[in-house]
């Protein structure tokens, strides 16, 4: 859909996590992982529907915590084992999500790239996204701080 390459309809944030790149890639990969996480602070999820590989559909339902539901569809566009996740937004507001996994030093180096199909777009939701991005990895990170393993094979 989108190329992560258009800065003015990009939002970005990015995080050291005290893990390898194994562990994180794990709590994208392992739905039960996933639905703990996702969003920002206050939310669940209950997934319809997660097919983690190229070209698979992810529906799911995001709760936020004022009782109101946010219907979501995705298409999962490339994954790397442990290195990189690429997912299509294929619903209102529409957008691509680049996530990249870089070891550092015994941790990861998370970069998470939302963009936009247009600056005007992006503008008006960044108030909103960048708190919510910052908040998802807080999610993520509290998850794993506890013991998470990778999906068995």
């Amino acid at each position: 859909m989108f190329q992560a390459d258009n800065s003015e309809a990009a939002s970005r944030t990015e995080r050291l996590l005290r893990v390898g790149p194994r562990q994180v890639f794990a709590a994208f990969e392992r739905p039960d992982l996933l639905a703990r996480w996702w969003g920002p602070s206050g939310f669940t999820n209950t997934f319809e529907q997660f097919a983690f590989k190229p070209g698979g559909r992810w529906v799911f339902v995001m709760h936020g915590p004022n009782g109101a539901s946010y219907p979501n569809e995705c298409v999962f566009r490339e994954i790397l084992p442990d290195a990189r996740i690429v997912i299509d937004h294929v619903v209102a507001p529409l957008f691509t999500l680049t996530v990249n996994l870089t070891p550092e030093y015994g941790a990861t180096r998370i970069s998470w790239v939302q963009e936009f199909e247009s600056p005007e777009v992006a503008a008006r939701l960044r108030p909103i996204v960048d708190p919510a991005n910052e908040q998802n990895l807080d999610r993520l990170q509290a998850l794993l701080a506890e013991d998470v393993r990778p999906a068995a094979q």
